[in-house]
């Protein structure tokens, strides 16, 4: 489980088509640190599970055909970035919600405005998941958990504000309009609506 509290953004330094998949060399400064193989790790939002290692300069993590299929990962190249978060320990601060690092899909950049030392950034969610957002709930970016601060519910766009912190050390300082995003909703609400589908059924 993660909480969606970017540690750090690593970079992309080597890929590997494979006949399952895609692996991903990695380079960061903290994140790699400790890392061992087997390790869960946030990769822009994807729960992905270590594979190996470099002494605290870099690890690798293979992303099976679903995960590619599900994110845009798979077209990322190298010399990019991506954001990265260790799994919360038992004895961690619960400073985010609730991330599984289960993407959702893949929402769209729609609007980037600056306002003062502020930025607000727009999205424009896949048909359905609209449902599953409230204003001044949770959601989670590209692995990073943000607060809606608007939603238009009929045309499912959604609008957080980023303050300077987020971000400088995130990638959507270098998002544009147009640009992928990883989306992964509330998961209690997921769990909400099951179980009212349940009680009705």
């Amino acid at each position: 489980m993660f909480t969606g509290i970017v540690e750090e953004t690593g970079e992309i330094v080597a890929r590997e088509r494979t006949d399952d998949g895609l692996r991903l060399r990695i380079a960061a400064d903290e994140v790699a640190t400790g890392l061992e193989h087997g390790q869960s790790i946030s990769v822009s939002g994807a729960c992905l599970t270590v594979e190996d290692d470099a002494a605290g300069e870099w690890f690798e993590v293979f992303l099976a055909t679903e995960t590619v299929d599900r994110t845009y990962l798979g077209d990322l190249a190298a010399g990019e970035t991506v954001n990265l978060e260790r799994a919360m320990p038992a004895d961690g601060r619960f400073d985010g919600h609730v991330v599984q690092g289960h993407v959702d899909a893949v929402a769209t950049v729609s609007a980037i405005e600056s306002v003062d030392e502020d930025w607000f950034f727009e999205f424009e969610l896949p048909e359905g998941y609209g449902r599953y957002v409230v204003e001044k709930g949770s959601i989670t970016l590209d692995g990073i958990s943000l607060t809606v601060a608007d939603l238009d519910p009929e045309d499912g766009r959604v609008t957080v504000a980023i303050i300077p912190t987020t971000y400088d050390l995130t990638t959507l300082s270098a998002k544009a309009p147009g640009d992928p995003i990883h989306l992964e909703v509330d998961v209690l609400a997921k769990y909400v609506e099951r179980l009212l589908e349940a009680r009705f059924d």
